[in-house]
């Protein structure tokens, strides 16, 4: 996405707020949504509003592509998706008239928002804001679909599960506003999901770093490249419920952090598999064959793993379940160019991971992860160590129990997670 330009016009703050589909499902919560547009514009700020289809609608549509077509094409996908956020974009701005304000729909190739033409997973390339401002200047509220864009060749696009998220953040950086508010059916970002762990506790704050690395490994609160986004342009993101007045969480830098403390939360990473390519040739060139295919299928892999044996390697990885059933064959027949002698699946995992600054100088957390889950029978594979977070694999069916223990093992309940030592010679905790 290109970088925002800054417009002098309007001295009055101008605020984002995106509101997903629990938010919006039905119509007296599109009333509300009106309703809380319609109180910042009429405490003085200008508000451009962003929604995401109405609860369970983008699933409806994309269930009756794949009842007319297994495989259906992408390009069509993102044609059908995309209908989700238009009823609900349409349904928001009457809304808004309805309590007697005024507001203005826009879909994705109306302001235009560019993208390429990665259907069902497109990426922002510039976003034109001549119309958003005009509808602003006139003091209307601007309501714009979530999720979707246009390529060069004005193809409808859509970006991605949680692509409202993106769709938020890049107006947010491209408008220069002074906040993007993210409304949500949870009251802000917690050290874990509270549905799965009671104790979990809301942050009044965390880092874009964290951030990053909590949503790019399960947290589903905010879509990773909306943190992106928000961290390369310094955009100030507020998480927050759209069924309370309670202060959510605020993403912010390192050095404004509001907390201090090593350890932000956990997350859990469902539905991963693992794939293994053994017996390959030790040669520099099959890691680049191997990396150069993912990338040709779009796939981002983790927990990458080579390893050395006499004249052969073997290298293993993770991916989503979902990215295996299209990689598979690609992959199979690269078994055959490389000259490896297997293919080995795993499916039905979960990548746990323990976040915070700083985890990697620190070897007691990870010593300490492991030593929990031990103690309860929970075997736990593929662990991985970098500065901001220790991942490891366990069976999907334990994933909850290895969240709660790992929780109550770092205290992460407490305003102040911290990391003790071992207190006796047999390395209890």
């Amino acid at each position: 996405m290109s970088a925002p330009e800054k417009y002098p016009g309007s001295r009055r703050p101008l605020l984002v707020k995106k509101f997903g589909g629990t938010s919006v499902a039905d119509i007296e919560r599109i009333r509300k949504v009106a309703r809380l547009a319609l109180e910042s514009q009429r405490e003085g700020n200008d508000v451009v509003v962003v929604v995401s289809a109405m609860s369970g609608e983008t699933n409806r549509l994309l269930g009756l592509a794949h009842q007319v077509l297994p495989l259906p094409d992408a390009r069509e996908l993102d044609v059908i998706a995309a209908t989700g956020e238009q009823v609900s974009t349409a349904l928001t701005a009457l809304a808004i008239q309805a309590q007697g304000g005024q507001a203005c729909s826009f879909l994705g190739h109306q302001l235009p928002l560019r993208t390429d033409s990665a259907f069902t997973r497109a990426r922002i390339l510039q976003v034109e804001q001549e119309r958003i401002r005009e509808v602003l200047a006139c003091g209307q509220i601007a309501v714009v679909a979530g999720f979707q864009g246009v390529d060069s060749n004005d193809n409808i696009t859509t970006l991605g599960r949680g692509g409202s998220d993106i769709t938020a953040v890049a107006l947010a950086a491209a408008l220069g506003a002074d906040v993007c508010e993210i409304y949500t059916d949870v009251e802000g970002i917690y050290t874990a999901d509270p549905r799965v762990c009671p104790s979990g506790r809301k942050l009044k704050s965390i880092s874009y770093e964290e951030m990053l690395e909590l949503a790019s490994l399960g947290a589903k609160v905010l879509q990773v490249r909306s943190v992106e986004i928000a961290m390369k342009y310094e955009v100030p993101v507020h998480v927050r419920g759209t069924f309370t007045e309670e202060e959510g969480t605020w993403l912010v830098s390192r050095e404004t952090a509001f907390e201090a403390r090593v350890l932000a939360g956990l997350a859990c990473e469902h539905n991963q598999a693992r794939v293994e390519l053994s017996g390959l040739e030790h040669h520099p060139e099959r890691m680049a064959e191997l990396m150069e295919l993912l990338a040709e299928l779009n796939t981002s892999v983790d927990l990458l793993r080579h390893r050395q044996e006499g004249t052969q390697v073997s290298i293993s990885f993770t991916l989503p379940e979902g990215e295996l059933l299209r990689a598979k064959p690609s992959l199979e027949r690269l078994v055959d160019d490389l000259g490896a002698s297997a293919i080995q699946v795993s499916t039905g995992l979960t990548k746990v991971s323990l976040v915070g600054i700083g985890v990697r100088s620190d070897p007691w957390i990870a010593a300490r992860v492991c030593r929990s889950l031990a103690r309860h029978r929970i075997p736990v594979s593929d662990l991985a160590v970098n500065e901001l977070r220790i991942s490891g694999l366990v069976e999907g069916s334990r994933a909850d129990e290895a969240l709660r223990i790992l929780h109550e093992a770092f205290e992460l309940a407490r305003a102040e997670a911290s990391v003790t030592r071992p207190t006796n010679a047999e390395g209890a905790w």
